[in-house]
């Protein structure tokens, strides 16, 4: 027989034992007093009771040379210790004695222990999840998201994560919508499904924000110029500002009579105003669209170096009559800046601009809080008092339109109403959120009542669900740092993110706290900028999140450095591994976990409701990778 490998000392997981290796521990007794006859079986020696271990590899058997003394069978320990499932040794006691040979019982006992493995290896083996966002006061959406859970769990899921934008408000719904919450979870139970709600929307922030609109995070304007006429004070350009002759046109883009045509199928279609302005100031650009059959998206985007200044999506149509068109943008301690009409995408089809213009406006979505202070002085002289030289300055738009926590990218801006004297030129400082693409606003986290808005929905989340996760929506948090709530800390983006996340995990306890990656992954957005619209850098973001909290991963394009980002700091992992793309981007995501330990679970994260690959992708998982694993 072959000779009887070394078990791990103590104190050193695996050291001796190769991969695959089990570890097979049997306490016996001996009829006499003798010490097992095989040099070197831990527990040599021992007069009564001894332990003595065999290696399984490949379900396959080996005995110790010279074994060969009848014993009683009392206790198997399987240890798997390179599963990179994480899972814990199992205990089987058993209950009658076994007489064997040296070669059959070790058969037997390994045979045994190699089916509980993989009996265990099955229950512990990363979990199938699902992400089903819905609104769960409607009853006419109970049915349909029971008909998705039912396919979901006949496909082998156990967990659905759970979003809904009403979890930011419980405290505003009816009665109505806490007995469908309490028939999903009936639902959920049926199935066997367990559910993780998504909580603290801070990124996209307009579900909290319905709260309290003010609590959005703003950037700054500085001393926009207002002039008083008849007991009105308006905005005046300082200094004045047009779009007069492009700096440059692409050869795709014919202007003539005050028309910029646009057809062809290159890449760039442009036509580019360079303009010098002043720092920490406010501008809205609008134009005219028209679209014949035009397939690809209009864009208007204002750069100063390296940073973008706005980043609102345009509402065309492909096939349109003349529509305005509309953005702002906000200098920030940038002078010189780029302003850019364009497609960057091929195209079928013709576009038309015109009406293309700029002006400067003051008190656009004005943000009305401590840390968003909105001042007014005399140009060169005092500074006025609210109530007493001018009435109280509000955007009833603001936060409001079409109801709480939603953001107009444009609406005429309020005018200051005051007595003084005509002619009087007044400086306006003050902060304004900004709207990213279609309607995603950023909260500030800085700010005390937003932590005291978090802690509010965390203690009714976990009253309703009772889940034992919850999913912290920190995604995305592309405006950040910019007002004196966050400024007077003095500290980075990543800082004060790290500090919330910390915060907020301490709020789920003692529940698990599960975070998407990508705020937290040097490899994606945790980065030194810019990005998007934060002001400094996200790194060390990560340094918030405690080993306990379980990453929800999606960043496809580097995810060997970012799974191993996170696994190096101790984190379990769950894979997004279907993002509404092909599903060979599973399959790569698979080979790049194959060696990652405590990757847990496996999510199919639909944005478009789209669940017609759900079999697929649980069959793919089910799947060994390229090299058998």
């Amino acid at each position: 027989m072959p000779a009887f490998l070394p078990a791990p000392s103590p104190g050193t997981p695996g050291e001796g034992w190769g991969e695959g290796d089990l570890e097979l521990q049997c306490r016996w007794h001996s009829k006499s007093p003798s010490p097992p006859p095989s040099p070197g079986v831990p527990g040599e020696g021992a007069s009564r009771s001894s332990l003595w271990a065999l290696t399984a590899q490949s379900g396959v058997a080996v005995a110790p040379e010279g074994h060969e003394s009848r014993r009683a069978f009392r206790r198997i320990t399987i240890n798997p210790r390179r599963n990179r499932t994480g899972l814990a040794p199992l205990r089987v006691a058993a209950k009658k004695r076994l007489k064997h040979s040296s070669v059959l019982n070790p058969l037997l006992i390994a045979a045994l222990c190699c089916a509980l493995l993989r009996s265990a290896s099955a229950a512990d083996a990363p979990k199938l999840w699902f992400y089903y966002p819905t609104n769960l006061l409607p009853d006419e959406n109970i049915p349909k998201l029971q008909s998705v859970w039912r396919r979901a769990a006949a496909a082998g899921y156990s967990t659905v994560l759970l979003s809904d934008s009403k979890f930011a408000r419980l405290a505003t719904l009816p009665e109505h919508y806490f007995e469908n919450c309490r028939k999903v979870r009936q639902i959920a139970r049926d199935l066997k499904l367990d559910i993780v709600p998504a909580v603290f929307p801070v990124g996209y922030a307009n579900d909290i924000l319905y709260n309290d609109p003010i609590l959005a995070e703003g950037l700054p304007v500085r001393d926009t110029l207002f002039v008083v006429h008849d007991g009105v004070a308006a905005c005046v350009a300082d200094p004045p500002v047009t779009l007069a002759k492009p700096a440059f046109v692409d050869d795709t883009v014919h202007i003539a009579d005050g028309i910029a045509t646009v057809h062809g199928d290159a890449v760039h279609h442009r036509f580019v105003f360079q303009l010098a302005l002043p720092e920490f100031r406010c501008y809205h650009v609008s134009v005219e669209i028209k679209t014949e059959g035009y397939t690809a998206h209009p864009q208007i985007a204002a750069l100063a170096g390296e940073r973008g200044l706005t980043f609102t999506n345009l509402n065309v149509r492909p096939t349109q009559n003349w529509k305005r068109q509309d953005i702002i943008f906000n200098t920030l301690d940038h002078h010189d800046v780029v302003l850019y009409f364009g497609v960057w995408d091929q195209a079928k089809g013709t576009l038309f601009w015109r009406n293309w213009k700029i002006e400067e406006i003051g008190l656009l979505n004005v943000l009305r809080r401590a840390g968003t202070p909105c001042t007014v002085k005399i140009d060169g002289g005092r500074a006025c008092e609210e109530g007493n030289d001018y009435e109280p300055i509000r955007d009833p738009h603001m936060g409001n339109d079409p109801w709480p926590g939603e953001y107009q990218v444009w609406h005429e801006p309020p005018v200051i109403r005051t007595h003084l004297p005509d002619g009087t030129r007044l400086r306006v400082s003050w902060y304004h959120p900004v709207i990213i693409y279609d309607e995603q606003v950023c909260g500030c986290i800085s700010d005390p009542k937003m932590m005291a808005l978090l802690a509010d929905q965390a203690k009714r989340m976990k009253s309703l669900w009772d889940a034992d996760g919850y999913m912290m929506s920190h995604d995305e948090f592309r405006v950040m740092n910019w007002d004196e709530s966050c400024a007077s800390q003095h500290r980075t983006p990543g800082q004060l993110l790290a500090d919330n996340v910390r915060r907020c995990t301490a709020l789920l306890l003692p529940k698990t706290a599960y975070v998407w990656s990508d705020m937290f992954d040097p490899y994606h957005n945790a980065i030194a900028g810019p990005y998007y619209l934060v002001n400094g850098p996200l790194t060390g973001s990560w340094e918030g999140l405690d080993k306990s909290v379980v990453i929800v991963n999606w960043n496809y394009d580097h995810r060997d450095q970012s799974l191993k980002f996170f696994a190096d700091r101790g984190n379990k992992q769950i894979l997004a591994g279907y993002y509404d793309g092909p599903l060979s981007d599973w399959k790569n995501w698979l080979l790049s976990a194959r060696s990652i330990p405590n990757v847990i679970g496996y999510l199919y994260t639909t944005w478009s409701q789209n669940y017609d690959h759900l079999d697929e992708f649980a069959k793919i998982a089910r799947e060994p990778t390229a090299d058998g694993k």
